[in-house]
């Protein structure tokens, strides 16, 4: 028996969700920033990912990060150790970020710097297969990882975040040797589910796959820069969602 997705309640906060995340989505292109979401399973390598990807491209981007922890501040103090700005994002009893929350963050990365002085704004999203891929956050892509660990079956058990991703990166790959695991096997299931989405392997331990996933990244931000993902509306500071129903609403800084 298949129980239906979402209720009348769960519809109507998706609707609000997607509001506020159309209004995030138009800060991100006045300051061209390119904003990817982050989202796996808990214990996947994001934040390893991360570690990588902010020290192998510090010399060409300028980049900061939110955060997302249903509890502790410890994934985010790794990232502040390299000197990157990070707000941390606890989101208590939620296993995902919505854009309200992404919104409140980026008002908290205002009072550290100007975002249009950046170039990639990272959201690491809170540990789960399911929720994450469901709430968008105003972010022009999304980035699933996948660990080797976690076995073939979990791009047809868990198909939303596949379905939903721009692309995926299968981690931990240099674990194959000691493990059951048919990687080609998973990269099949994953195009079952999504058909053009980019597979990349990767391994933040042995480096494997990063220099094509770098290359994805500056593919990314060069569209961002040709205005492709540009959103009609342009404003030059954060607006709350309920803010801009206001006739007069002045665009403003959190201070």
């Amino acid at each position: 028996m298949h129980m239906p997705l979402i209720d009348n309640i769960g519809i109507n906060l998706l609707a609000a969700n997607q509001h506020q995340a159309t209004h995030n989505l138009e800060h991100f292109d006045a300051w061209n920033l390119l904003c990817i979401n982050l989202m796996s399973s808990p214990g996947a390598g994001k934040t390893s990912l991360l570690e990588r990807t902010l020290t192998g491209l510090a010399p060409e981007f300028a980049m900061a990060v939110l955060e997302g922890d249903m509890t502790t501040q410890l994934d985010a103090d790794r990232l502040v150790a390299l000197g990157v700005p990070v707000v941390p994002i606890t989101t208590g009893r939620s296993c995902h970020l919505d854009a309200t929350m992404v919104e409140s963050g980026l008002k908290m990365l205002q009072q550290k710097l100007d975002p249009a002085l950046l170039d990639l704004l990272w959201v690491e999203n809170v540990g789960n297969l399911v929720c994450p891929a469901e709430f968008e956050v105003g972010e022009h892509l999304k980035v699933a990882l996948l660990s080797v660990t976690e076995g073939d079956d979990k791009p047809l058990k868990y198909p939303v975040m596949f379905r939903e991703a721009n692309c995926v990166l299968i981690t931990k790959t240099d674990l194959l040797p000691y493990l059951p695991v048919d990687i080609c096997r998973i990269e099949d299931h994953i195009h079952q589910v999504n058909p053009h989405c980019v597979v990349i392997r990767v391994s933040a331990t042995s480096g494997e796959g990063l220099n094509d996933w770098h290359a994805w990244l500056r593919q990314q931000k060069a569209i961002v820069l040709a205005g492709q993902h540009h959103s009609k509306n342009r404003p030059t500071a954060l607006v709350s969602a309920g803010d801009s129903d206001q006739s007069g609403a002045a665009a403003h800084h959190l201070h």
